[in-house]
């Protein structure tokens, strides 16, 4: 009888880890194609500020459709600017609500006559529809 001291071969493994590896490679090309890399700002860019708290309800607004008519206060059209003293609207800026679909060139010649009445604090705010 022979007997065999030497160590004993080690069986192969029935756990295969290519699949694991696998796995974590198509989670990383996964998150590779789904992250946005953000760059990062040249300088320091302070977001704006909200005042809706300081907003008083004595201040007027002016509606502007995307037509480019205005509506203040019952009134519609041009007959609108003629409401519009500088003196009695100082104290509070005026508010134009624009709807989203007005163009930049409606909105530019209104502020332009609206400097030329000597009204130069104006908040624009876009109209949600």
């Amino acid at each position: 009888m022979i007997v065999d001291f030497s160590t004993p071969r080690k069986k192969p493994s029935t756990e295969a880890v290519l699949p694991m590896i696998n796995v974590v490679f198509l989670l990383l090309i996964f998150f590779l194609m789904t992250t946005r890399i953000a760059t990062q700002a040249p300088f320091a860019v302070v977001p704006p500020v909200t005042e809706l708290e300081s907003q008083s309800e004595n201040t007027p607004v002016i509606f502007m459709s995307a037509e480019g008519v205005l509506f203040f206060e019952g009134i519609e059209g041009d007959a609108v600017l003629g409401l519009l003293e500088p003196r009695a609207i100082a104290p509070y800026p005026l508010t134009l609500r624009a709807d989203a679909e007005v163009s930049a060139k409606n909105v530019a010649a209104l502020l332009a006559r609206l400097r030329d009445m000597g009204i130069t604090s104006i908040n624009i705010v876009g109209q949600n529809g």
